[in-house]
């Protein structure tokens, strides 16, 4: 259906009329399907088999270029500047979108509760976006922080670890991220911590860098 629909809107004449589905149902249904998506990927990482890691999910399918984080805040100004009674609507319209997006929905979170405690504390639509960025900043160092806590890493190291992760694109050797914890693990132990970090950071890496540049 994803690969049917984008065809057809190459077309100028696209309309969802006589379609069989309206878009809200599809919009549900692609939803859905990138919920089992973030599951499979979820379960790859516990080490657990599942029926759902036999689909060839096709995610590119989904992911719209013109969608970026600098995207969002335009649609949160016009949000910040709306009449009471279309706010919802949009707001609902941009919580859909982050939904919808490959990239985005792993924002999603963030996103709704920078609209619901500060969008409302923002008087000028103009500032949105340096406050966003201020809160954005906020939300990733508390993030890595848990992180590193939660693994008992040196966060001077683990962040140098993601900066080249960043820029080169290639997983770290889990030998380098063993030398990031304190107290280096057993053998047995030490494949399965070092795929659980590496893991953790391209998750933090998702949520908090990419989609972020205009």
């Amino acid at each position: 259906m994803l690969r049917a629909k984008n065809v057809l809107e190459t077309y100028v004449d696209f309309s969802w009329e006589g379609l069989g589905i309206d878009e809200q149902t599809f919009e549900n249904y692609k939803s859905k399907y990138l919920d089992l998506y973030d599951k499979v990927k979820n379960n790859e990482a516990k080490q657990k088999t599942s029926i759902l890691d036999e689909i060839d999910f096709e995610v590119e399918l989904i992911h719209r270029d013109l969608i970026n984080v600098a995207y969002i805040i335009k649609l949160l100004a016009k949000l910040k500047q709306a009449k009471a009674s279309e706010a919802a609507q949009q707001k609902k319209a941009i919580m859909d979108l982050l939904g919808g997006d490959i990239e985005l929905r792993s924002k999603r979170e963030l996103i709704e509760k920078f609209i619901l405690e500060n969008l409302p504390l923002i008087d000028d639509a103009d500032n949105i976006q340096d406050e966003f960025e201020k809160y954005w900043q906020e939300q990733k160092l508390l993030a890595l922080n848990k992180l590193c806590e939660d693994e008992h890493l040196d966060k001077e190291q683990f962040k140098a670890l993601i900066d080249a992760y960043i820029f080169s694109g290639q997983d770290p050797i889990r030998n380098e991220v063993l030398k990031c914890l304190g107290d280096r693990p057993s053998i047995l132990q030490a494949r399965a911590i070092g795929e659980r970090i590496i893991f953790k950071m391209k998750e933090f890496v998702e949520v908090f860098e990419k989609g972020m540049v205009a």
